[in-house]
């Protein structure tokens, strides 16, 4: 790792732009911007320096700096992308906006809220709740996970079955483009068909179009209430059949999140939370809505699944102590071996059980220690990797079998990512899973907002 040295012309010249404190440029102080939650990317080559603007005008300097001097420019959030989404491989200038982010404003008589990129989803769930709203996109680690990032990446959660993901929350984007020239994508009306819907041409877009600065997010009225139904089987194919079994009675549950016993095991012994271990697998059941209609889906699922041991949970106490719990997988799984790696595919409802019994099979054939968790109401189903990074024998049989698991997403007609993105881990699958045609023109794409290829370079596309 290389640091852009305080001498260096260019970062005077950076510092007189954005401030003396605004930049940094020590191998000390960019340390711990060079890698995210992965951990097994790191920017090792090419000099670096971190840029902390503290408005939309400092993004622009920062942005037209970049252009002039031909520096790559990657922003960066909290840092909890799984797949190097905001690891600079080629160096240049981060972008940490850590210092926007506030909530500008909420209106309840509009239903949106106007946010700058570093803030928290955690704190704009909130705040939302506080009026008596609710923004449902709910990622694991919500209490860190700044909006910037998760509309980079749609970013979904437990209740992307029933409400979706980021996706479809937004209104409208403020976006500074590599030339530092600042568009707005939309507009703050609830709907709108004027013109190309650039706002989601930039969601789920990894920052390799533009930067986002500022957002609208739509809100919707917080539901009346809500319950938690754990639900326990003898094997794991029965849960993900479960799933199904609910949804084909059009009952659809808030969050259905598949838990194998390997995960409950692990869960529980890192955090314990009262969860049974002895079943082969679990399904953590949110329902949500009105007081009267919780009461009578939850009555039809525990009749419906006689196959099912079941737990209600019956106080707010109870809810919390079990969200934790689940929430808590991802940190269970990397005290086994010190590092975790969450994958991350999706496919059709239909295609859950031949998934996840592939997934054995792949995870069996490797003799990796990994999990199966995920969001099985919409197929986005996580393998948790425990792995000793310093082991090349292990590393070398995770990205085999890493490599078996997006072939096997695939052949079920299913996709690379439902919301970790593709970064520059899963660049190299890109055009297998879009196809030559759409790939080319996702590269032109690319080429007419960033000619120079400056904006988070060597993700999506590897050139």
């Amino acid at each position: 790792m290389l640091a852009l040295k305080k001498t260096n012309n260019i970062i005077r010249e950076l510092e007189a732009e954005l401030g003396h404190d605004a930049v940094l440029s020590s191998i000390e102080d960019i340390y711990c911007y060079t890698y995210d939650s992965n951990c097994t990317i790191k920017q090792t080559e090419h000099p670096i320096a971190i840029a902390l603007p503290a408005s939309i005008e400092d993004v622009q300097k920062i942005a037209r700096f970049c252009t002039k001097h031909n520096l790559p420019m990657v922003a960066r959030g909290a840092g909890t992308n799984h797949v190097g989404g905001c690891v600079a491989k080629k160096g240049g200038i981060i972008i940490h906006f850590s210092r926007m982010n506030k909530i500008l404003s909420i209106s309840p008589e509009n239903l949106n809220m106007i946010v700058q990129p570093g803030a928290t989803v955690g704190d704009i769930q909130s705040l939302a709740e506080s009026q008596g709203l609710f923004y449902p996109p709910d990622p694991s680690n919500l209490k860190v996970s700044t909006i910037g990032g998760a509309l980079a990446l749609s970013s979904g959660g437990p209740r992307g079955l029933k409400y979706g993901t980021a996706k479809d929350y937004i209104l409208n984007l403020k976006v500074v483009l590599a030339d530092g020239s600042l568009i707005e994508t939309g507009s703050n009306c609830s709907k709108n068909v004027t013109g190309f819907n650039l706002t989601q041409l930039f969601i789920g877009s990894e920052g390799v179009l533009g930067l986002i600065v500022e957002a609208t997010l739509k809100l919707i009225p917080k539901p009346q209430a809500n319950k938690i139904l754990l639900a326990y089987f003898d094997s794991i194919e029965d849960a993900s059949c479960a799933v199904n079994k609910i949804l084909e009675a059009g009952i659809t549950p808030s969050v259905i999140d598949l838990l194998d016993k390997f995960t409950t095991q692990t869960i529980e012994d890192f955090k314990p939370s009262g969860l049974n271990t002895y079943k082969e697998a679990m399904l953590f059941i949110e329902l949500d809505g009105s007081k009267s209609a919780i009461s009578e889906d939850e009555a039809y699922i525990v009749n419906l699944l006689k196959d099912a041991e079941f737990e209600r949970i019956t106080s707010e106490q109870q809810a919390q102590t079990f969200w934790t719990a689940r929430r808590a997988a991802f940190g269970a799984i990397s005290k086994l071996k010190g590092n975790v790696i969450t994958e991350d595919v999706a496919v059709p409802r239909t295609q859950i059980p031949t998934l996840v019994k592939g997934i054995k099979q792949i995870n069996e054939k490797y003799n990796l220690t990994a999990s199966i968790m995920g969001h099985a109401g919409d197929g986005n189903i996580h393998p948790n990797y425990a792995l000793n990074f310093d082991d090349m024998d292990e590393m070398s049989r995770f990205y085999k079998a890493k490599n078996e698991l997006f072939k096997l997403a695939l052949s079920l007609g299913g996709t690379l990512s439902g919301e970790h993105g593709i970064g520059f881990e899963k660049a190299n699958y890109l055009n297998c899973a879009l196809g030559s045609r759409v790939y080319d023109i996702s590269k032109q794409i690319k080429k007419l907002f960033d000619p120079k290829n400056l904006m988070n370079p060597e993700k999506l596309f590897i050139e």
